[in-house]
């Protein structure tokens, strides 16, 4: 990685800056390779920190670097593409969805959640974690919320907790009729629970898909899955997907 200063350019500092960085790691680095430290980066390349850092920011926005824990900052592999969808409406855990029932316990979810399932402050659901794995590697983890009333069925006896829970609860769910689901995507920050889960740092940029699935009487569960920004490339089997533009508020 050559010394590049960066006096005048027409864009921003950063902006820039990633740009060189791109290059350079397509002609210099390694998967897997740890980059400099912040401090000689910097020098190196004769700006400040505050720049710098905006521009690995972006990197790893864009998945070309990833941030591990006692490691540093190191180049990233490709992004694998996971499927999100299908050409059909299936309840979760039907067929081979990739995804591995980790545990469920319950309690009251958020209140974005309990909008969306159309429950009360006080209301406890069932809430199902699951994670997925591809080519050896965490790249999502799931919360699925199942409010009581949806799994009538479920006995506390034959499965009080864990993974055997976890698998309980959607067996019930799927002794229901699909009628149909929904499904957004959107940018995030990993949460403590779901950065330790994927080996990522709390605040890293992740992918959140939001799904809602209908039967005839309204919205039967509702899954938040967290996908790895950095090595995920969400890939949609259904025939569209719908942008909604987002205004502030004059």
């Amino acid at each position: 990685m050559g010394t590049t200063q960066l006096e005048s350019v027409p864009e921003p500092k950063y902006w820039h800056l990633k740009n060189v960085l791109s290059e350079a790691l397509d002609q210099d680095f390694a998967v897997g390779e740890v980059l400099p430290n912040e401090r000689d980066l910097a020098a190196r390349f004769g700006v400040a920190r505050a720049t710098l850092r905006q521009a690995l920011e972006q990197l790893e926005l864009e998945g070309r670097l990833q941030r591990r824990r006692g490691v540093g900052t190191t180049v990233a592999p490709p992004r694998v593409g996971v499927a999100v969808g299908s050409t059909g409406h299936s309840w979760p855990g039907e067929g081979a969805d990739g995804w591995e029932p980790v545990d469920a316990v319950d309690g009251v979810p958020a209140a974005a959640v309990r909008g969306l399932l159309g429950t009360g402050p006080e209301q406890a659901v069932h809430t199902v974690r699951r994670t997925r794995v591809t080519q050896g590697q965490a790249v999502a983890a799931e919360l699925l919320y199942v409010p009581a009333g949806s799994v009538p069925g479920l006995s506390a006896i034959d499965a009080p907790a864990g993974a055997a829970r976890a698998r309980a609860v959607l067996r019930e769910l799927q002794r229901l009729a699909l009628d149909g689901q929904d499904r957004s995507v959107e940018l995030g920050s990993a949460r403590a629970d779901d950065a330790k889960e994927l080996d990522r740092l709390p605040g890293a940029p992740v992918l959140v898909v939001t799904t809602r699935y209908f039967t005839a009487e309204g919205t039967a569960a509702v899954s938040v899955a967290t996908y790895r920004a950095d090595t995920c490339r969400l890939t949609f089997g259904d025939s569209g997907v719908e942008i909604t533009e987002t205004r502030a508020a004059s």
